[in-house]
């Protein structure tokens, strides 16, 4: 199957089945970068032939930059008011992200950056998109997310559109199972190498991720009561948040408080994060990934937080929704652990009884959750 047809299949996929866009909704639809042009505009034609209105920006992370690096803070909230308005009037939104240089904001200060999160991502996504709209994030396979891949462009191509455009009616399915477990649950506790976790879920309820916000997709995920998590866990995947490089990343918890958090890469902007406000030191998300497809981490959250085998557990904000645990901050940043034995295995434990390990699901009613039966 040629490229251009997997795109407008992943463009209606996505209006149809995802955000289920409608005759006469308005979809606000935002690129960025040169590489998700040709998306862009399958997105455009799909839905205006559902009969959708679309309106569109195509914007580039090199413009973001400028801004944020060039305004006080009077302008940045002009800027976003501007914005929240279109935001206010969307029924759907599409974001559509290139990341032609993935490190491209990692220069810009911290109170300029500070500032960005505050009045943009905060007041417009946070506050307005996310609560008030059907929206999908999604990422476009050009070259610079295949060099950060390891791949060739056309392997990148072939494993991003294995991911994005697998059967999500059949993993929902399979999904429902687990949900049904978390939600009854109230004692998780993690193992692996460097790792012993512990924390409750009780009363929280659990949400399945099967296509219809992310792109690619493959979670369950829920929060920990805010100040039930002791012990320690080490993070073995590389990440990359607002543009920074971090590794390694090892946190310890004293009844839900991060207590002591260390980064091999780039620890002392690591403690500036941790210390940013009131809820950063606290934890906003638990997740199991399971994507088929997604066998190992490129850098890009969107896709290593859905990586078969893998939990992920978020940094700083609760979502506010059915997993909202209370906990308030400027940031939200998911932070991977693969469990496969390949990377060192592992184990989960829900109320003293053992349903995954090394990256299997080993109840049998979660068993349908393992790759070999959702490709």
């Amino acid at each position: 199957m040629g490229k251009d047809v997997r795109l407008r299949q992943l463009a209606e996929n996505v209006l149809k089945h995802s955000v289920k866009l409608k005759k006469g909704e308005k979809i606000y639809i935002e690129a960025f970068g040169d590489s998700t042009k040709d998306l862009l505009g399958e997105f455009i034609a799909v839905a205006a032939k559902i009969g959708g209105v679309p309106f569109y920006f195509h914007n580039d992370d090199l413009f973001v930059k400028s801004l944020i690096e060039n305004s006080d803070a009077g302008q940045m909230a002009a800027y976003a008011e501007y914005h929240a308005n279109l935001m206010r009037q969307a029924d759907c939104y599409i974001g559509l992200r290139g990341f032609d240089d993935v490190f491209s904001l990692s220069d810009v200060p911290d109170k300029k950056m500070t500032l960005f999160q505050k009045y943009v991502q905060d007041e417009i996504h946070r506050k307005i998109r996310v609560p008030h709209t059907r929206w999908c994030v999604m990422r476009y396979p050009n070259q610079s997310m295949a060099v950060m891949s390891r791949m060739s462009l056309q392997s990148f191509e072939d494993f991003y559109f294995g991911a994005c455009l697998l059967d999500y009616s059949k993993m929902k399915k399979a999904m429902q199972p687990l949900k049904k477990l978390m939600d009854k649950t109230k004692n998780v506790r993690i193992k692996a190498p460097g790792t012993d976790l512990s924390f409750s879920i009780d009363g929280i309820k659990s949400i399945m991720c099967f296509g219809e916000v992310n792109i690619p997709d493959g979670e369950v995920y829920t929060a920990p009561v805010k100040n039930s998590i002791n012990g320690v866990i080490q993070f073995n995947t590389d990440t990359v948040y607002d543009g920074e490089y971090f590794s390694n990343i090892r946190l310890e918890f004293k009844d839900g408080k991060i207590v002591k958090g260390t980064s091999v890469a780039n620890n002392e902007k690591f403690q500036k994060i941790l210390n940013l406000d009131d809820g950063s030191r606290y934890m906003g998300e638990f997740a199991l990934g399971v994507n088929p497809f997604i066998t190992k981490p490129i850098m890009d959250i969107l896709f290593d937080e859905k990586i078969c085998g893998s939990l992920h557990m978020a940094i700083g904000n609760s979502y506010e929704d059915e997993t909202n645990n209370g906990n308030v901050s400027s940031i939200h940043w998911d932070l991977v652990l693969i469990q496969r034995p390949e990377w060192g295995g592992g184990e989960i434990w829900f109320d003293d009884v053992l349903i995954r390990k090394d990256g299997k699901f080993v109840v049998k009613e979660l068993q349908g959750l393992n790759p070999e039966n959702l490709k």
